[in-house]
């Protein structure tokens, strides 16, 4: 990402930049979203429409998103309220192989099988006339239909993403549980009215597939707001950039921290690459069943601090979001 850029690994081009230059590269021009408003996106295109679009080989060839300059963020602190836990919704586990061993883990791929295998996906779309991919993760939600992401997942530059779909459990070019086409996608109001790297959260509400709903389909994983910093957790996604290639799902684990620098964001030792924007990170992790509640996404990472990612504290905003979403 830009100074933040989203995770191309989401990083900062800051070069010989000053600290002062730095600080008015991150500042934001325009003021933040009024909270509790959220603005989306609708998609016209017929599930069978972007079935037929997102071939193997175009799933394969999607570039990972990068930002071209710094989000804008707000001098406030994220909103913290009342801490609120949303317990994972499981379906049939797919069956666990070795377990991926012991905390830290810098970056590699995830060994351990679970319901996370099936949660977690790839994200495509249009941008700009190009084809591109994020990641993201079914939730538990009202509607089972709720997919969570990095906000500019689904809009940059001022322009909401379009033929919008999920493919949990992608492997290699391959949708084994389908292709979840987007009928509206949302982000946080701050990002969608300025792109404030502090709220780089998105969410996706996705039509159901020959009948059944997504979650019915690949469980939802839980969440967690309010829930502070300095936390074990797990961070998933599938980082196209070298020396990854978008085919496997990777993981990293630790302790988080947060932010000394810019944002008010966790941050952890982690190596993934562009294309894992959006991939979730949980707290509470099991990593037996694969289930965890979720407590961020992958968002951006700094040029100057190789190996090591940040991703937005899901305060009252992202709540607030999801709530949406999930009554959408």
């Amino acid at each position: 990402m830009p100074a933040p850029h989203p995770v191309r690994r989401s990083r900062v081009a800051l070069g010989a930049l000053t600290a002062a230059g730095l600080l008015a590269l991150l500042l934001p021009a325009t003021p933040a979203g009024a909270a509790g408003v959220h603005h989306g996106h609708r998609s016209p295109a017929p599930q069978t429409a972007l079935d037929a679009f997102w071939t193997a080989e175009r799933m394969r060839a999607a570039k990972p998103l990068d930002l071209a300059a710094p989000a804008p963020r707000s001098t406030a602190a994220v909103r913290h309220g009342a801490p609120l836990t949303v317990a994972p919704t499981l379906t049939r586990l797919p069956k666990t192989p070795a377990r991926p061993g012991a905390l830290p883990q810098a970056g590699g791929p995830w060994t351990g099988g679970g319901a996370v295998t099936k949660t977690t996906g790839r994200v495509f779309f249009t941008y700009q006339g190009r084809t591109a991919a994020c990641s993201g993760d079914a939730v538990t939600s009202g509607n089972k239909s709720t997919v969570l992401t990095a906000g500019h997942c689904v809009k940059l530059g001022g322009v909401w993403h379009t033929d919008w779909v999920f493919v949990p459990g992608y492997h290699d070019g391959q949708a084994p549980y389908g292709k979840w086409a987007a009928t509206k996608t949302l982000s946080t109001p701050q990002w969608t009215a300025s792109e404030d790297i502090n709220y780089d959260v998105g969410a996706a509400v996705v039509a159901p597939l020959d009948g059944k709903k997504l979650t019915d389909v690949v469980g939802g994983q839980g969440l967690s707001f309010n829930s502070g910093y300095n936390k074990a957790m797990y961070a998933f996604g599938f980082p196209a950039a070298a020396p990854y290639d978008g085919s496997k799902l990777i993981y990293c684990g630790g302790t988080t921290f947060k932010d000394p620098l810019f944002s008010g964001d966790h941050g952890l030792d982690c190596n993934m690459t562009g294309g894992s924007s959006g991939g979730p990170w949980f707290a509470s992790f099991d990593e037996k069943t694969g289930t965890g509640l979720q407590t961020s996404v992958n968002s951006f990472g700094y040029q100057f601090w190789p190996h090591t990612m940040f991703g937005p504290y899901f305060g009252d905003d992202a709540k607030n979001l999801y709530t949406t979403a999930q009554g959408t």
